[in-house]
């Protein structure tokens, strides 16, 4: 099979059927095998019926339906294991990608030898101050800490290869980062595309300036894994080596000087308590053996843990 087309939705009823005939347009005219892959996740206004009703008349229509609303990345995760395509191709669906890009993504991840191509929806319709201001500097914080050097980590429409799909782990709300966690894993050919963004056509946008915070957090979370994911000791270790150390060499000097003016130059001393010094000491060696703790514990829970299930499927079609 040449292509999975893979497309998350949150009530996204009105847009499905003049997205599945574009799609199939695009899929006709080029003559490729394929599946479409649509993702329910919790809507509530009859999306799932309208899945039902384009697979009664395209066998090529695929659906997985959540019991309720367990976010995109979620979803993804769903797609991902059930895509048989050579190439996965990931969008939104609310029409602001556009099917006719898929015939070049293909191009360049089978032509190209790309592991990934991601969208780059470089003329927006957003809106300036709420959508693309923020998005800009979350890009650009994203390229400076990853080292991936997209100019829109946010666009849902990206193509893989299969073997990438099959080899990261998207969770959270990890799938902006899907390039990040691909060059984690090894695939390292990563290309981007100058892609059309088009204005919604129905119903209103399901994110709002949330996600940028959110996609912050997740950001130093992501940056966090990829570095000390596997050795969290390294981390919290070496800090609360550093910090018991620093305790100790305070609490040795404050013992030296008190002893030095008692018995060399019988001087008069405070008590040690007395000295602020003292209580500096004592919160570096707390500080720095709660952190050596911490990385001892998540060197236990790495392990130890059980991979979890996510997410619910309610049903499934033609899977």
């Amino acid at each position: 099979m040449n292509l999975s087309i893979i497309i998350p939705l949150l009530n996204e009823q009105e847009s499905l059927p003049e997205l599945h005939s574009w799609i199939v347009k695009v899929m006709n005219a080029n003559d490729y095998s394929y599946e479409v892959i649509f993702i329910d996740d919790g809507s509530t206004d009859g999306s799932w019926n309208t899945i039902e009703e384009l697979n009664a008349k395209d066998s090529n229509v695929k659906g997985i339906r959540f019991l309720r609303n367990y976010g995109k990345s979620q979803a993804l995760h769903a797609g991902f294991n059930k895509a048989l395509g050579d190439v996965i191709i990931t969008m939104d669906a609310d029409l602001q990608d556009s099917p006719d890009e898929i015939p070049e993504l293909y191009d360049m991840v089978t032509k190209g030898n790309y592991d990934l191509v991601s969208g780059w929806k470089k003329k927006r319709y957003d809106n300036a101050v709420t959508k693309n201001l923020p998005s800009k500097l979350f890009n650009w914080a994203a390229r400076k800490t990853s080292g991936v050097y997209l100019n829109d980590f946010n666009c849902g429409l990206k193509a893989y290869k299969n073997i990438v799909i099959k080899n990261i782990e998207v969770s959270g709300e990890m799938h902006r980062y899907i390039p990040v966690l691909a060059k984690n894993a090894g695939f390292g050919n990563i290309g981007e595309k100058v892609v059309i963004h088009q204005a919604r056509k129905y119903g209103e946008s399901k994110f709002g300036i949330s996600r940028f915070i959110n996609g912050f957090l997740d950001l130093i979370t992501i940056w966090f894994l990829s570095r000390y994911g596997k050795r969290p000791m390294h981390l919290f270790g070496a800090a609360g080596v550093l910090m018991f150390i620093i305790g100790l060499l305070s609490t040795g000097f404050i013992i030296v000087f008190k002893l030095i003016k008692l018995f060399m130059l019988h001087e008069p001393t405070i008590l040690v308590a007395q000295n602020p010094l003292f209580y500096i000491a004592l919160t570096s060696m707390i500080i720095g053996s709660q952190f050596f703790l911490a990385g001892f514990l998540g060197e236990i829970i790495l392990r130890t843990k059980n991979n979890e299930e996510r997410y619910k499927i309610a049903k499934e079609i033609n899977l």
